[in-house]
């Protein structure tokens, strides 16, 4: 019986959560609480520690409670319904998509897209210099050190472009940066 009241319990915060983690929470909390599987204490102390791991709040509170009601059976059946929702959409959409892409006019669509997303893109990452190295867009104020880091950055990506003929590795990029922000802040 706790197997299935785990199932239909968290299979409802999976088929009705929406928003985000933060979004799920009142439904988890309504869900628990109304079968009695934690005390609202510990719900939030479970809800706590789930934003500080790695994961999903919903598949970790989830998890943590079928383990606490029914043990490892209880832990897999309440992850496994409290993700079967999202999962089922994502086949149906993908399926969806499949036949829609073969599609004149979707096609037409997502090329007209491209460029919209590239300027989004753009102006992010734009703003966000701008940001980083002159503090508040309005108020310009230079931070000489973030200029250097930038500068050292855009170097750095389009040297080892034209050295190497490959694009510099993303997650190489971010270890560099994080090294040249402790070099020039931490130091």
């Amino acid at each position: 019986m706790i197997y299935l009241e785990l199932f239909l319990g968290f299979l409802k915060v999976g088929c009705f959560a929406f928003g985000g983690a933060y979004g799920a929470i009142p439904l988890i909390r309504d869900v628990v609480l109304s079968y009695g599987w934690l005390s609202d204490e510990t719900l939030t102390y479970m809800i706590a520690v789930s934003e500080s791991t790695p994961g999903p709040i919903m598949v970790n509170v989830a998890t943590y409670v079928g383990s606490s009601q029914a043990g490892l059976l209880g832990a897999i059946v309440a992850t496994l319904a409290v993700v079967l929702p999202s999962f089922i959409i994502i086949l149906l959409v993908t399926a969806f998509l499949k036949t829609a892409l073969k599609n004149r006019y979707v096609q037409a669509i997502l090329r007209g897209l491209k460029p919209c997303i590239i300027g989004i893109v753009l102006a992010t990452g734009i703003y966000m210099v701008l940001e980083n190295c002159f503090g508040a867009v309005s108020a310009v104020t230079a931070d000489a050190q973030a200029i250097a880091i930038t500068a050292f950055l855009a170097a750095s990506m389009f040297g080892y472009k034209r050295l190497v003929k490959k694009k510099l590795s993303p997650i190489l990029l971010i270890v560099i940066s994080a090294i040249a922000g402790i070099a020039v802040y931490g130091i």
